[in-house]
C-alpha cells in the first residue's frame, strides 16, 4: 500500500526506484504502467507505455515470435513491421533461435528476453522495468543497458527497479526510495555528460563493431545513425567512424546533458494525491 505519493516524472530521463523488499516498489511501477489503478487519487498523462514485470507469464498460447508480433499489433504496428521488429529484438538479445519455440517451453532466461523484447519493440515513451535484468545472461544485460540508453536518447522516460545498486548508476537523472507508505527522493550521482553524434554511410553499411564507449544506437526515419556516448569517448568514437571502411559521414555533434543539469519535468505521467492500491 502507498499513500501520499505525489510524483511527476521528468521527460527524457532515467528514473531509479529503490526500497527494501515488500515496501511497494512493484506496486508503484504497476501504477505508473497503468497495470493497476489507484483506489484513491489519480494518474495523469497517457504516454505510449511498455512494462516488463519481474515474472513473465510464460504459459501463453504463442511462440516467442508470435507473441511479439501479437503485442506489436496491439500497439498499432502493421504485421510486417511488427515481425521485423520482433526479429530484430530477438536477434539483439541472442534469442533468434527460439523465435518459433512455444513460450511455455522457453527457459527462464529466454522468457525474460522475450519479455524485454515485447516492451522495446513498441518504442515506448514510458518504459517501466521491474527487475527486468533478472535471469538475463551477461550479454543480454549489457544489451538491455544499451536499449535503455537508446530510449532515453530518443526522448523517452525509463523507470526501473533493480537489485544491483550499480545498475545504470552513472546515467540516473532522478532516484526515489519507497519507505513506510510513501516515496522520498534518494541520493544519486550526477548524470554523466553525454554527446550525440549523427552519422551516415552508404545504404546497407553495418555499424562498425567494438566502437569506443559502447554507444547507444538508434536509426532515424531518414536512415541516419544516431549514436549517444559518454563525452569522454566522443573523440575516439568520431575517429573510429571516420576511419571505418567505408568511412561514415558525420552530421550533427552535440552535447545532450552535462552534470547537474536536470531534465525539465512534465506532468505526463504522474501520480497525484493519495494513491492507495
Amino acid at each position: 500500500m502507498l499513500r501520499g505519493v505525489d510524483l511527476v516524472l521528468p521527460a527524457r530521463a532515467l528514473v531509479r526506484v529503490e526500497g527494501a523488499n515488500g515496501t511497494g516498489k512493484s506496486t508503484l511501477l504497476r501504477l505508473l504502467a497503468r497495470i493497476d489503478a489507484p483506489s484513491e487519487g489519480r494518474i495523469t498523462g497517457r504516454p505510449r507505455t511498455a512494462y516488463v514485470p519481474e515474472r513473465f507469464p510464460a504459459a501463453l498460447p504463442f511462440t516467442a515470435a508470435g507473441y511479439l508480433v501479437h503485442l506489436g499489433r496491439v500497439h498499432g504496428l502493421r504485421a510486417s513491421e511488427a515481425a521485423g521488429r520482433a526479429d530484430r529484438w530477438l536477434t539483439r538479445f541472442g534469442a533468434a533461435a527460439h523465435a518459433r519455440t512455444p513460450l511455455a517451453e522457453l527457459s527462464k532466461g529466454t522468457s525474460q528476453k522475450v519479455a524485454v523484447a515485447q516492451a522495446l519493440l513498441a518504442e515506448p515513451e514510458l518504459l517501466v522495468l521491474d527487475e527486468a535484468w533478472t535471469g538475463l545472461d551477461t550479454e543480454a544485460r549489457g544489451e538491455l543497458d544499451r536499449a535503455v540508453a537508446e530510449r532515453v536518447a530518443a526522448g523517452a522516460t525509463v523507470v526501473y527497479v533493480d537489485h544491483d545498486p550499480r545498475r545504470l548508476a552513472g546515467s540516473v537523472d532522478a532516484a526515489y526510495r519507497v519507505e513506510g507508505l510513501g516515496l522520498a527522493a534518494a541520493p544519486f550521482a550526477p548524470t554523466e555528460s553525454r554527446v550525440r553524434i549523427d552519422a551516415t554511410a552508404p545504404p546497407g553499411t553495418p555499424l562498425p563493431s567494438g566502437l569506443p564507449g559502447a554507444p547507444a544506437y538508434a536509426l532515424t526515419d531518414d536512415g541516419t545513425a544516431r549514436l549517444t556516448v559518454p563525452a569522454a569517448h566522443s573523440d575516439a568514437l568520431l575517429g573510429a567512424l571516420l576511419s571505418a571502411r567505408p568511412p561514415w559521414r558525420i552530421g550533427r555533434v552535440e552535447p545532450i546533458r552535462g552534470p547537474g543539469e536536470a531534465p525539465q519535468p512534465h506532468r505526463s505521467p504522474a501520480l497525484d494525491e493519495d494513491p492507495a492500491p
